[in-house]
């Protein structure tokens, strides 16, 4: 498919009409597969604001998203909270957003600690300014209205996104009133689910909170992880679904090719039942993360075969591959949509 910068550039004008019209607004559900996007992360060296999603959503046509907790958090200007870590002034600079200050994935990240668990996971233990600055934090989300998360649904509804999974970084290192939150604020938003990063010594605990609040937790599986305790190795979500019905499995389709050296396409046609979202990229089996159709994932036969059978998962956008030359990533990322949509024509 040849789509240039210059292309993406005039749709952009001639949708431009469409857009002023009062019904206008950005629809990704083809052939009845909801096509969306991890946001912030995937707009990579941009700022992560709720409007700019809005705003790069709106011109990309993705009508759902799964989104940070973090953009929810910074709209209402919790303390040491950035929507991305390109919105911190500081980047780099411990903030109470997460001992890292904010670093590429976790975007301002939602504290570490901040919840009387302790860091965990062999992680450094927090500084006193670092612990006085979660402390904070946690007392800001325990006293946040749920009307404030009602309004923001509404701001992402009213422009045609919807909020269907709500991503928590370091989820089981807070407290239980902290860990009560974060679902409620899902709730709010109108999530299925909510995902994160994760090992097994999480999910005992996690998946009771998830039986609590009857909401799934997707837990992300990355290519390889120390020990065996990512859910890079596939029995690791089996050992999961066996603690809890609602321990499920956000699949990133190239993570699993590369870890597995074969198709995620069996592994997802067994538990479907149990995936909150796939993540859409695409790799080489030998590692290398590439434009949507250049690789060995089977992105169009894992669309189709969601067309086919009605699964309802959203099939998330994941924007990883380093952008080209003269290009930039809204570009890029207007390639992947245009992608998706055509693989489910």
């Amino acid at each position: 498919m040849n789509f240039t910068r210059r292309d993406f550039g005039r749709l952009a004008l001639a949708a431009a009409p469409a857009a002023s019209l009062l019904a206008a607004k950005p629809d990704s559900k083809w052939g009845g597969v909801q096509v969306g996007i991890n946001a912030p992360y995937s707009f990579q060296r941009m700022s992560g604001t709720a409007d700019k999603i809005l705003e790069y959503m709106t011109q990309l046509n993705l009508s759902a998203t799964e989104l940070r907790l973090q953009p929810v958090e910074a709209y209402f200007n919790a303390p040491g909270v950035y929507a991305s870590a390109n919105d911190n002034p500081g980047r780099g600079a411990a903030t109470a957003g997460g001992a890292r200050g904010g670093s590429g994935r976790g975007g301002g990240g939602a504290a570490r600690g901040g919840s009387g668990r302790g860091g965990g996971g062999g992680r450094a233990p927090l500084t006193p300014e670092q612990q006085a600055a979660a402390e904070a934090l946690s007392k800001w989300r325990l006293s946040l209205s749920m009307d404030k998360i009602k309004d923001f649904r509404k701001k992402f509804e009213d422009a045609g996104v919807l909020i269907q999974i709500l991503k928590v970084d370091n989820f089981n290192s807070f407290s239980d009133d902290v860990t009560d939150y974060f679902f409620t604020v899902a709730k709010n938003l109108g999530c299925h689910a909510l995902s994160t990063e994760g090992n097994l010594n999480d999910v005992k605990r996690l998946g009771s909170f998830a039986d609590k609040h009857k909401m799934m937790i997707g837990y992300h599986g990355h290519t390889a992880g120390a020990g065996g305790e990512a859910f890079g190795a596939p029995e690791n979500w089996e050992k999961a679904m066996e603690v809890s019905k609602y321990n499920g499995i956000n699949l990133d389709l190239g993570h699993f090719l590369v870890g597995q050296q074969t198709s995620p396409i069996p592994f997802m046609t067994k538990y479907h039942d149990h995936i909150t979202h796939v993540h859409v990229k695409d790799r080489k089996l030998t590692g290398a993360t590439v434009p949507f159709g250049q690789g060995d994932v089977p992105i169009t036969e894992v669309l189709q075969l969601m067309k086919k059978n009605k699964w309802k998962f959203q099939a998330t956008i994941e924007y990883e591959y380093q952008t080209p030359a003269g290009s930039d990533v809204l570009t890029e990322l207007g390639k992947c949509v245009e992608y998706c949509r055509k693989a489910l024509a």
